[in-house]
């Protein structure tokens, strides 16, 4: 009996995913932990290994479909002895989880009742030759249920000729069109303004806009754009920012990284996230996250650093930064930043988290704010280190100085705690060889 291969759950809130890329055709032989495919999660584009070994029989799931599934088959595996053969009428259902019966195999008695009925915002099932019901990812279904889109009309790309959210998208930017063909005489007809796809509830008017190339949005950048939109909603944020003086710390740099062995070189970042992580420390009421029961104050400091990667960002973490060293914490920071800008990620890697720094320094930008990223309670903006006039002793002086901002979520850290955390961050950073004991 052929193997199914299943939508793999990469991330403890992944529910669907993007079938990306397949590193194998159909006749290709696997063994267990060969890399066969990468799928896009809402955190990363992520490979998938091989659990069994045999022949890829037969890929049922093309590249690039979207709202695949957690747990859908997407390819069946022939073992050792089977032929093409066994394909036929092989077992394709989704596995099922928790005990739950799959969709697919639901009785014909409720389905019928479901289909007479539908839930409310809950695409109606439209009718195909047969009486079977059409062929739609869930997230395809929402999206027509929203949008008012028939299901239907709508011809599917997917596989098997399943209504995927980019047909249903593309019924939507026909949808504006056809009324207008219809209300509009022949010689009156204006140039078709061009319209967005409106699955956010963000539909703006784009007439008047010069030639433009449309770039997909990834599953990634849509998670990114709901949640920083959430936060922003609903978090209550409020800014602290101190100016640091970076002179002693650069020249301590200097020292430490001439004295350092072969391939550790200790940067301005790493100071920052042990000085973050040491300041935690000594006002653990900042290192908390929020939930509605409670707020939990951790008691381990893992530092989440924003990494830019193509497509968006994310934020791989230093495990108890609190408890290493610069030069550990460098080559740590190093190797995850690496992995991510490849997309090899492990989930244990970016997710959690108590508290996060983003660093927009390196690109000359000398002040922002950043945007919290929940449950934690704070994030910390760094900005560029240059040189400023400052006052000493009553006289004018040349200092290199670094702002740095803190978003503060006042639901869990209250503006004497934030204004605490950032005095130990400033002292530290002004006194290096404080956070070297």
């Amino acid at each position: 009996m052929p193997v199914k291969i299943l939508m793999p759950a990469l991330s403890p809130t992944m529910t669907e995913g993007t079938l990306a890329k397949w590193l194998v055709k159909e006749g290709d032989t696997v063994e267990s932990g060969d890399v066969i495919a990468e799928i896009e999660t809402d955190k990363a584009t992520m490979e998938v290994e091989a659990v069994d070994e045999g022949k890829i029989g037969k890929i049922l799931v093309s590249e690039g479909s979207e709202g695949v599934a957690v747990n859908e088959v997407i390819a069946l595996l022939l073992e050792e002895g089977e032929d093409a053969s066994a394909l036929d009428g092989a077992d394709t259902s989704a596995a099922s989880t928790g005990g739950a019966a799959p969709a697919a195999e639901a009785p014909k008695q409720e389905e019928s009742k479901s289909e007479a009925a539908p839930a409310k915002g809950q695409a109606p099932a439209a009718p195909v030759s047969g009486g079977d019901r059409v062929k739609a990812s869930p997230l395809a279904r929402r999206i027509a249920a929203n949008e008012g889109v028939d299901l239907g009309k709508v011809e599917g790309s997917g596989p098997r000729g399943r209504v995927v959210k980019r047909d249903v998208e593309a019924a939507m930017l026909s949808k504006p069109a056809d009324k207008a063909a219809a209300s509009t005489p022949a010689a009156e007809k204006p140039a078709a303004a061009p319209q967005a796809p409106a699955a956010s509830g963000w539909n703006p008017d784009l007439t008047g806009l010069p030639e433009y190339e449309e770039i997909p949005n990834s599953s990634m950048r849509k998670v990114i754009a709901r949640r920083l939109t959430q936060s922003k909603q609903q978090v209550p944020h409020f800014y602290l920012t101190v100016d640091c003086e970076l002179d002693n710390l650069l020249a301590t740099r200097k020292q430490l990284n001439e004295k350092a062995g072969e391939g550790v070189k200790v940067s301005v970042n790493d100071f920052v996230i042990r000085a973050a992580s040491i300041a935690l420390k000594r006002v653990p009421a900042a290192n908390a996250v929020w939930t509605d029961a409670a707020i939990l104050q951790c008691k381990q400091q893992d530092i989440s650093v924003a990494v830019a990667i193509e497509g968006g960002l994310i934020t791989p973490v230093i495990r108890n930064a609190g408890g290493k060293g610069l030069a550990e914490i460098s080559t740590e920071m190093k190797a995850l930043a690496g992995k991510a800008r490849e997309g090899k990620l492990k989930p244990e890697e970016f997710q959690g988290g108590t508290f996060s720094v983003s660093n927009l320094g390196m690109f000359g930008i000398k002040e922002f704010s950043a945007i919290i990223n929940p449950p934690q309670g704070c994030i910390l903006a760094v900005g560029a280190g240059e040189q400023r006039a400052v006052v000493k002793d009553g006289a004018l002086a040349i200092a290199t100085v670094m702002s740095c901002t803190l978003s503060v979520d006042h639901r869990v850290v209250d503006g004497a705690v934030g204004a605490e955390f950032m005095a130990e961050f400033k002292k530290l950073i002004e006194d290096p060889l404080s956070m070297l004991l």
